[in-house]
């Protein structure tokens, strides 16, 4: 009877541990999209990388740590496996400031191909003329997109859309229309952008703009700006007309940059301005992209009294010594017409310069006969590297693009290998984890997006894999399609976007909502 007892008990205590062994890992899922294993995370915080494996199911990331399926039936359950050993894994990149047209180029390849799972449209005050712009965000949803969207609406598109256009002065009733516009946008995108150098919203003055940020402000939105005149000698009162209306709302400047400033003293003085006017209870940031050439209309040359095809018309006539006395002034001190170079037909790839010999005409008379304030764009060389660098440096400053899939500009297809390339990896300017925060936490919190930008349970799964030193920013001013190298695997909401220099055949970037 005894013996019987005790064979009993080992039974017992055989099934018990059997019973023990056969409990699956994370069993709450009976599947499993993606197990990422043995990679480096970098986890997009600035904390220091650190070795672990990511579970993915659906759009989420649902574990991060050892895995440890060594009891479970894991081939059935485990539908992906993605060995990362020796690669950063880290979340997906956000593009603060992009230009294109999804609807027209919905792979957005040259993002995914520099590891962006989030791009960033409705910049400089220019949004799609349509109201309410949430129709237009369906319509991208319902075809389809390669990344994210984060969505913006445009100042300069709501003065068009409230009837108030170039005017200086709008009435009370236009006032009061754009600002209703306004409040109904900011429920479904994340701010508001302002193009200041630019038609129409040049036109704006203080008591508008005010009001405007009184509106973002109200909804806890953000407003990103494109200043009104980025010249070094008028830098700090452009900042200073943001920073008023930063009483009232958060605010951020547009691929922050001094044309024709230079050195490193002189970023210094740049930085002191935002961080003492954060020190007085300013929400300020801002955004950088790693080139010496901005890229632009060629209305930027001309002055504010002849940016409109009218107003050129018009001065053309009446004013034109004054007038070619202006650009001959203006396009000298942006380092003259050789740094000037076109990006569109008929004048691709040439420069001020070679317009000027092939044509046998002064620049400035090619600028006023033969393309006028709304004729071509180009690429303008008109920055410091040294100032540029130490304001990239700067933690409260962020990176974008300012890119496109069209634009004819390398940065809408290396930004973001080029810092890694640069920045990280050939000049150790920046660490691995500092550059990846600018890129991912700290552009998430100045859209007000918090559900990515972090490798955390529970977070969205946008999610890169690469090693640095393969990442390569292949485009150039003289071949600026070139798509970046070495991010081996993006990941947009779960799903494989961008997988060996290839993108998915579906579009798994969704059009994304503030809260």
């Amino acid at each position: 009877m005894r013996s019987i007892l005790i064979i009993q008990t080992i039974i017992l205590f055989t099934l018990g541990s059997c019973s023990k062994e056969r409990i699956p890992f994370l069993p709450q899922f009976s599947e499993i999209d993606y197990l990422i294993k043995n990679g480096t995370i970098v986890d997009g915080t600035g904390r220091p990388s650190y070795l672990a494996d990511i579970v993915v199911v659906g759009d989420q990331i649902v574990y991060i740590g050892e895995e440890d399926f060594s009891y479970d039936d894991s081939k059935v359950r485990i539908k992906n496996n993605i060995d990362a050993k020796g690669k950063i894994v880290s979340p997906g990149f956000i593009d603060l400031h992009s230009h294109g047209d999804p609807l027209k180029y919905p792979h957005m390849q040259n993002f995914l191909a520099m590891g962006v799972t989030t791009m960033t449209l409705g910049m400089d005050g220019s949004s799609p003329e349509i109201n309410p712009l949430s129709l237009w965000m369906e319509e991208i949803d319902k075809q389809g997109i390669g990344p994210n969207l984060a969505m913006l609406i445009g100042h300069g598109s709501l003065r068009n859309l409230s009837g108030i256009g170039v005017k200086k002065n709008p009435t009370k009733e236009e006032l009061e229309k754009m600002l209703s516009i306004l409040n109904e946008s900011l429920k479904y995108t994340f701010g508001l952008s302002t193009g200041l150098e630019y038609s129409p919203g040049l036109n704006a003055e203080s008591h508008e703009l005010r009001n405007l940020a009184k509106v973002v402000g109200e909804n806890n939105r953000l407003i990103m700006s494109h200043m009104r005149n980025e010249d070094d000698d008028h830098i700090e009162d452009s900042i200073a007309e943001l920073l008023e209306q930063g009483e009232y709302a958060r605010v951020h400047i547009s691929h922050l940059k001094s044309v024709y400033g230079k050195g490193i003293d002189r970023a210094e003085e740049i930085l002191n301005i935002l961080n003492s006017a954060r020190d007085s209870g300013i929400d300020v940031t801002a955004e950088i992209y790693p080139y010496n050439a901005s890229y632009t209309g060629i209305g930027i040359v001309f002055p504010i009294w002849s940016k409109t095809q009218e107003e050129f018309n018009k001065v053309k006539l009446s004013k034109r010594e004054e007038l070619e006395s202006y650009l001959v002034n203006r396009i000298n001190q942006r380092n003259g017409p050789e740094s000037t170079l076109f990006g569109t037909a008929p004048y691709t790839g040439k420069t001020l310069a070679d317009l000027s010999h092939e044509k046998e005409m002064n620049f400035e008379d090619i600028l006023i006969d033969e393309i006028g304030p709304n004729g071509a764009s180009g690429a303008y060389f008109v920055m410091n590297e040294e100032l540029q660098d130490r304001l990239l440096l700067d933690p409260n400053i962020g990176i974008c693009s300012d890119g496109s899939i069209s634009g004819y500009h390398p940065r809408g297809h290396g930004t973001f290998a080029k810092i890694i390339e640069k920045y990280v990896v050939n000049e150790g300017m920046l660490s691995l984890e500092e550059a990846i925060r600018k890129m991912t936490s700290f552009a998430a919190k100045v859209l007000g997006i918090d559900d990515r930008g972090i490798l955390r349970e529970g977070m969205k799964a946008d999610i890169i894999i690469f090693n640095p030193d393969k990442v390569r920013a292949r485009a150039s001013y003289t071949d600026p399609f070139l798509l970046a190298e070495g991010f081996d695997i993006v990941m947009v909401n779960g799903r494989k976007a961008w997988d060996n220099q290839k993108h998915s055949d579906q579009l798994w970037g969704k059009v994304l909502k503030p809260n």
